[in-house]
């Protein structure tokens, strides 16, 4: 392996080495830059070049409107936070207790500009407008417009779509009428006249093109529990639309997810919904799966894992795992082993961290090759806010992984994006200051 490591191109080794990262649906992700998870909810991705950014809502205190988060990535895995496109002002939309919701950006190429779009509204949910601002970078800082109602109808949940032939198009719920898809104006600033309405109780829009077919995805108006997502498919904007029907597995409730955008990618596409826990918003993870498209068909499928290889565009079922338990690695200063009636061994690595800087260490943890890979650490977290760990992998510099609070009685995993050698590897989970998570175990890649 070695020996062909050496002779490969360095390109087809980039490709090789970024293939091997996994998306891990329901998952912590920790944004590379500042140990925290991803707080980018009920939001939309935008590529420009070879960078995706993801724009999306800051729900870190609540429900309230925070910020406007903008987080970058080159593999749609590993994300750095760029900064916050908008921020809480002293009054005003954007003042305190006001409600902010499903922002998208979409770049003008005739005024050079980005547009934002937002859903504006009072915190019982009575202004029901759009927002807009605009922005001369895609994550720099933003001027706000302000917010109306479109054509004046109510509009909540929304979304953007760009067609072809640069039309620009917003797809927002009129919880009284339906849901619609409005044409904008040229600078994509204002609401030009209606396109489409649907007399369904649909929000949550979310619109793609495939091969000249129209797949608009929503939800059913549940609040903030999940339910069987739906679509319906048209030839035209202006219709005739399909009936609507499921594309994940009946009963699922789509997997415990809720549609926020749907990402084109190669010949097929990726779903990007929001996993909302409504008691702690903040906890809230992103079930991102490989959508199938098919004609006017779509279907998805669940996965613990799955792979997006950029440069291929193209998605693959993500890899088998070896399984480490926390209780019987090597335990040091507070670390001990504590029992857990849901962890996979019925004990857990527990008091790690502390003031006795408690630790566990992972010996012979097995690499078939070396590559930038995705390990998955199972845990527990009690708390009602994120726990943190330190984490080196072959004693480099350590890194630190956020963990959310509990979901459940069960383990939840957090994401660590590593590099492993081929061979035997060492992982060591600690924390300095506070209380890291109970680890159940390592979940690593065979291959």
């Amino acid at each position: 392996m070695h020996l062909l490591k050496s002779f490969l191109p360095s390109t087809l080794l980039s490709a090789a080495v970024s293939a091997t990262l996994q998306v891990v649906p329901g998952g912590t992700w920790t944004a590379t830059n500042t140990g925290h998870h991803v707080q980018a909810h009920g939001g939309g991705v935008l590529k420009v070049g070879d960078t995706y950014y993801w724009v999306g809502e800051d729900k870190t205190n609540g429900s309230a409107f925070q910020n406007i988060n903008c987080y970058s990535s080159t593999n749609l895995v590993e994300w750095k936070y760029e900064g916050a496109l908008l921020s809480q002002t002293s009054s005003g939309d954007l003042g305190p207790n006001r409600v902010v919701e499903r922002p998208k950006v979409i770049y003008n190429k005739s005024t050079k500009q980005y547009v934002l779009w937002m859903h504006i509204d009072s915190s019982n949910y009575g202004d029901a407008k759009v927002g807009v601002a605009t922005g001369s970078s895609v994550c720099g800082k933003y001027n706000y417009k302000g917010s109306f109602r479109p054509l004046n109808f109510e509009s909540r949940d929304m979304g953007l779509f760009v067609d072809d032939d640069e039309k620009g198009y917003l797809l927002t719920e009129d919880r009284k009428n339906g849901l619609r898809i409005n044409l904008l104006s040229d600078d994509y600033l204002t609401v030009k006249s209606s396109t489409y309405l649907w007399k369904d109780s649909i929000e949550a829009p979310a619109l793609l093109k495939k091969n000249g077919v129209y797949f608009m995805f929503g939800s059913k108006l549940t609040g903030w529990d999940p339910n069987d997502n739906v679509y319906s498919t048209a030839t035209k904007l202006s219709g005739p639309w399909s009936a609507w029907k499921g594309f994940a597995d009946s009963g699922s409730k789509t997997y415990k997810s809720q549609t926020n955008f749907v990402l084109p990618f190669g010949d097929s596409a990726i779903y990007m919904g929001d996993r909302w826990v409504s008691s702690n918003l903040m906890r809230s993870t992103y079930v991102w799966l490989p959508l199938s498209i098919s004609g006017t068909t779509a279907s998805m499928k669940n996965a613990v894992n799955w792979i997006p290889n950029i440069s291929a565009g193209s998605t693959s079922s993500g890899p088998t795992e070896n399984s480490y338990e926390g209780e019987t690695a090597q335990l040091s200063g507070g670390a001990k082993s504590i029992a857990c009636s849901s962890c996979s061994g019925k004990n857990a690595a527990g008091y790690i961290g502390g003031s006795n800087a408690g630790a566990v260490y992972f010996a012979n943890v097995s690499g078939s090759v070396a590559a930038r890979t995705t390990i998955r650490i199972k845990y527990m977290n009690g708390d009602k806010s994120e726990r943190f760990a330190d984490v080196s992998v072959n004693g480099g510099s350590a890194q630190r992984v956020a963990f959310l609070p509990g979901s459940g009685g069960e383990p939840d995993s957090s994401v660590l994006n590593v590099d492993l050698k081929a061979g035997e590897n060492t992982v060591r989970v600690g924390m300095q200051e506070g209380w890291g998570p109970d680890v159940d175990r390592l979940m690593v890649p065979i291959s």
